[in-house]
């Protein structure tokens, strides 16, 4: 039954690892994106075609 408590104070202090690398790596700058930006006006612009309303013939 002791096993169960180690693993869990391991799986918690492994998960509080893992937050504190992931709050330093977003203050850092590490998800910025600064390629898209640039070459947005690349893309061209998805087409929508307008459709017509079906007439009925009377």
């Amino acid at each position: 039954m002791s096993v169960i408590y180690i693993l869990l104070g391991a799986s918690i202090v492994v998960a509080i690892i893992f937050f504190i690398a992931f709050i330093y790596a977003v203050k850092r700058g590490q998800y910025d994106d600064s390629y898209t930006p640039s070459v947005r006006m690349l893309f061209e612009d998805e087409i929508i075609k307008d459709k017509q309303k079906p007439t009925i013939n009377e």
